[in-house]
């Protein structure tokens, strides 16, 4: 069975087409009267169509976040890895915040304390990790020695000591007090003895 041969093509000179060749003529008046390559990337675009091809595939846009300037093709990377208003989670309390304040509010966050259970020490959010994976569950408070123990029971005493003296002006004011109010009362009664006994006298006379 015979196999027929391909048709000629011809290249159109004006958009880089291969066309059959006994077609290239019809196609070349339409392609250049309602067609023309797009500078930019350069596609066929039909004429009336040409500013609306660049205004959507080329003209710069604006970053809805930060306003930035950008080309149309990197602005989907731009927002969701280099925009600095982007909303990220902060990596220890993952709160919602733009990506420029991000730095600024871990170095706080990250300083914050939260209580081991296994040891029973507070350890800061930015290291809890690397405590985790080293906790023995043995809490510092319970390895002391017992020298170090008789020297806090030596402070305490010291400290009872020390607070016993600073009450003991208080209690002798209190009881000088308590001695000065029943010397005038005393005073007072042996006085009052003193003129009823010497009113009587001088009724009598």
């Amino acid at each position: 069975m015979a196999v027929a041969s391909e048709e000629a093509t011809s290249i159109c000179s004006h958009c880089d087409r291969a066309i059959p060749s006994s077609n290239i003529d019809l196609h070349f008046a339409h392609c250049a009267r309602n067609l023309e390559r797009c500078k930019i990337c350069g596609d066929m675009v039909p004429k009336k169509h040409a500013e609306e091809h660049f205004l959507n595939t080329h003209a710069p846009v604006s970053c809805s976040l930060c306003n930035e300037t950008m080309e149309r093709d990197i602005l989907p990377i731009h927002k969701g890895e280099n925009c600095p208003q982007r909303i990220v989670t902060c990596e220890f309390c993952e709160f919602p915040l733009p990506a420029i304040d991000l730095a600024e509010h871990q170095e706080v966050c990250g300083n914050r304390t939260e209580l081991c259970h296994l040891c029973n020490k507070y350890i800061r959010l930015r290291e809890h990790y690397n405590h985790e994976t080293r906790c023995t569950g043995v809490s510092d408070h319970n390895v002391g020695s017992s020298r170090d123990t008789r020297a806090a029971e030596r402070e305490q005493g010291a400290e009872r000591e020390q607070g016993a003296r600073r009450r003991d002006p208080h209690e002798f004011s209190r009881r000088r007090l308590l001695f000065t109010i029943a010397i005038t009362g005393i005073a007072v009664l042996l006085g009052s003895l003193f003129f009823q006994r010497k009113a009587e006298d001088t009724r009598v006379h």
